[in-house]
Formats: structure tokens, sequence, C-alpha cells
């Protein structure tokens, strides 16, 4: 099996746009009952600051290796100054607009034995004249490969709708982290990542969890949205693209603080996609980080190292030659996961350097390879009847003994299409001496919104000759 490792974010370029915050935090020992009013007496001992909304987005993009750039009305005030100073320290760079009149948002908790006890709100919140901030996003987005709109409802995003066009109109996705309840302003975005108290705003009434996927999917018709990835607390996340709906499993072992856990979540997922993810892959690498960032206090990044070993934590354990219905079961848990499955299939009877070549690039598609392998009769009425020269039993030991292979598993149809059908795996691949209207099961897996990859062969290694 395959050590997993998350994707390489060093090239990724993210701009963050929206409503950015200082999060200050004043903490000490609450031992007392205040004698004026039923309430505990802090004797604060200690102050940090973070960075919130929109700046704890691009603080965790940058966090996760990726260069990230923030767009955010503040006021020309010391909050405002402090909040650049502390992004720079995460490696983000601030592009701050500073608004006369203005008041940069604070939001000031007060702690004891790392527990909240009153969060005090300070800043303007009325929409921002949308002038400046429109400007800087379009003069900047060429350079960015993604943009992300965080939007707490703040003022920066009264009307996101003309960001959202000047990325789509420049060719660059863009993810929106939602607050209002009429997703019609996110119209047109690539995806959306509500929490279940915010999709069920947005449709209007309380959802109970099997009916989650269908009121998505109306939104996602209804605003032209890719996708939406809708975080739902202990019941794990679910992302939906049209009608098809994938699921995963919460990935929190200890839950500390769920503040800022949106931040994690959408910052991941933008950079995954970013990186070249496909969609449930990045919503696997998004909720692993926004497990580490709920058992960390207040609002909180996350490492590689830790997402990497989150990812090993989470990686399954069985490989190797399996039977159909184990597959299937072994393909369920992997989409559990988040993970992309790929599929080749063949013959494979004298394993060669072409054969490697095709599988390592499989491989690489996804998280997981399945390789489908004809059985000895089904070899015999393709190839004549001095084929296969290697039994099947010595075939499947070959191929399951590759690093890049994860499970082998049989069929004895002269194609794979029923298998492909039961499995509907995230890419198909097959060489490029096949046209791709000629592929087994290639139809069935572009309607499920699959892919078909033709990989090129290795000149000169063939068996048929």
């Amino acid at each position: 099996m395959r050590a997993p490792a998350p994707p390489d974010f060093a090239a990724v370029r993210l701009l963050v746009a929206g409503d950015a915050m200082l999060d200050r935090y004043w903490s000490g020992d609450a031992g007392r009952i205040s004698p004026e009013a039923p309430v505990p007496v802090v004797d604060v001992r200690g102050e940090e600051l973070r960075a919130g909304g929109a700046a704890n987005v691009a603080a965790n993009a940058a966090a996760l290796g990726a260069a990230a750039v923030l767009l955010a009305p503040v006021g020309a005030d010391a909050a405002g100054r402090e909040l650049a100073r502390l992004l720079r320290r995460h490696r983000v760079a601030p592009r701050l607009l500073a608004t006369p009149g203005r008041a940069t948002a604070v939001k000031l908790r007060v702690v004891s034995q790392r527990q909240q006890l009153l969060r005090l709100d300070f800043g303007d919140r009325g929409p921002v004249r949308p002038g400046p901030l429109r400007t800087a996003f379009r003069r900047a987005l060429a350079r960015f490969d993604a943009a992300v709109l965080s939007d707490y409802g703040h003022g920066a995003l009264a009307d996101p709708q003309p960001l959202i066009r000047l990325a789509r109109d420049a060719g660059k996705p863009v993810f929106v982290d939602p607050k209002r309840p009429d997703f019609a302003a996110y119209a047109g975005a690539d995806a959306v990542t509500p929490n279940r108290r915010e999709l069920e705003a947005a449709a209007g009434r309380p959802l109970a969890l099997e009916d989650i996927p269908a009121a998505a999917a109306r939104l996602c018709r209804r605003h032209r949205l890719g996708a939406l990835l809708v975080t739902l607390g202990e019941h794990g996340m679910l992302l939906q693209r049209g009608r098809r709906t994938d699921r995963l499993e919460c990935a929190a072992r200890d839950v500390f603080d769920v503040t800022g856990a949106g931040d994690t979540v959408i910052a991941a997922y933008a950079c995954a996609r970013a990186a070249g993810s496909e969609p449930v892959a990045a919503m696997r690498l998004a909720n692993l980080a926004a497990g580490r960032a709920v058992g960390k206090f207040g609002t909180a990044t996350v490492t590689p190292a830790e997402l990497a070993a989150a990812l090993a934590a989470d990686a399954p354990r069985e490989t190797g030659a399996v039977t159909r219905p184990a597959l299937r079961r072994l393909v369920r848990e992997a989409r559990a996961r988040g993970e992309t499955v790929v599929l080749t299939n063949g013959c494979f009877d004298l394993l060669h350097a072409g054969h490697l070549q095709l599988l390592e690039q499989a491989a690489a598609l996804g998280d997981r390879l399945i390789v489908a392998l004809n059985t000895d009769p089904s070899v015999r009425r393709l190839k004549g009847p001095g084929r296969p020269a290697q039994p099947l039993a010595d075939r499947r030991r070959l191929l399951a003994g590759l690093a890049c292979v994860d499970w082998v598993v049989a069929f004895g149809e002269d194609t794979p299409a029923k298998l492909i059908e039961e499995l509907l795996p995230d890419v198909l691949v097959k060489g490029a001496d096949y046209a791709a209207a000629e592929v087994a099961g290639a139809a069935a897996v572009r309607r499920a919104g699959g892919r078909v990859a033709l990989l090129p062969l290795a000149e000169g290694r063939s068996t048929s000759a």
C-alpha cells in the first residue's frame, strides 16, 4: 500500500477576500463570584491575538504551504494594524483596505481553564463601499489559481456577485463560505461550504439527515452551484454535485473547540482543488484538516505534517487480491474517506515495463488503484488457445505485489463493463491505443460524474507481438 500524502500546496496561489477580524483572547483564573452580580470574576493573566474570519482562511491556506493574499476592508485603527502584523507572521500577504470612519471587527473572548466564559464583539457590520475591494480583486486575480470569498456578514461582501463573475470570466475557480440565507448571492460559484444550520436557512426549513442531499441538489440547480460541501458536525461531511452525493464520516477524534473550523474547511478544500485534487479527495482533506483544527483551542491552523499524519491514520489496511463483493465494500469505504478510486483492466499476461508505466501513471490519478484482471477462459477467448502464458493465480499475485496497485479483482466476462457499472470508479484508465468510444464502461462512468483517461503506451513493449 502506498503511503498517503497530501498534495503539494507549495505551488498553489490563493486569493482570499471578505470579512477579516482580529480575535483577541483574555485568559486567567475564575475562582471567585462577583459580589455585584452572579458572574465569575476572571483575574486576567494573559492576552493572545489570532487572525479571524477571512484572515483565518488565509492563515490556514498559508499554514498548508500555499501562497495566500488577503483582501479585506478594515478600519484605519490599531486593530487593523495589529491584524496586518499578525498576517505577516502567518506568511500571508495582507492587502487590507483601510476605510476611514470604520472600526476593524474585533472578537474578544474571555477564557478560563481554556473554556470561553464570554465573547464581546466590536466593530462595524454595515455594508462597505464595494468599489475598492472590487478593483483590488480584479487587479490581483490574474496572479492566482483560485479565489475564496469568506462572508461573515460584516459588510465586505454585501454583493459578492461581481467578484464571482470576475473570477468566472478569468477562468478561476471561486469558493464561498456563506453567511446569508439566500444563496442567490453566490450563484455561479464552484463550491459553497455551509454548515447544517446555514444549509437549513437556505432551504427555508429544518432538514433531517436523509433530506439534506435532495435539498442541497435543489440549491445547486437553482443557483448554478458547482457543488455544496456541507459540514454536519458529528455526522461528518456531505458533498453534493448535481444529483451525485458523497459522504464522509466525521474525522475529529476529540473536539475541543469548533471556533474557525469552517475557515479550515474552505481553505483546505480550495487549496486541494487548486492543487489538482478531485472534489471528493479535496473533501476528504478538508474533513481531516478540520478534524485536527477542532482538537485545538480557538481559531487554529493545520500544517502539512499534521495533515499527512491524519491521512496515514485514516488510510485503509486491506489491499491485494479481493473478491467482487469485498471490492464493492472497499470502494464504499474509500469513498466514505473521500478517496478517488481509479480502475484499469487487462490481461496482464506477461508483466513488462509498459504495463508498469501504465499502472504507475494510473495510480497517480487518484488515491486507490483497482486492476480488473481477465480470468484464464476470458483471456483464451480474447487472445487464442495458447494464452494466457501465466495462470490467473500467478498474474493476480504479481499485480497485487506492485506498490502502485491497491486491489486486484478477476472478471470472467469478455469486457469489464458489468464490473465497472457496479463500482463506478472516479477515473477509468485505458491505454491510448483505445479510442474513448471503445472503452468498456466509459459511458456509465461519465454518467456518474467520473472521467476516462487514455494514457500513453511505452513504445516497443507488447506481449501481443
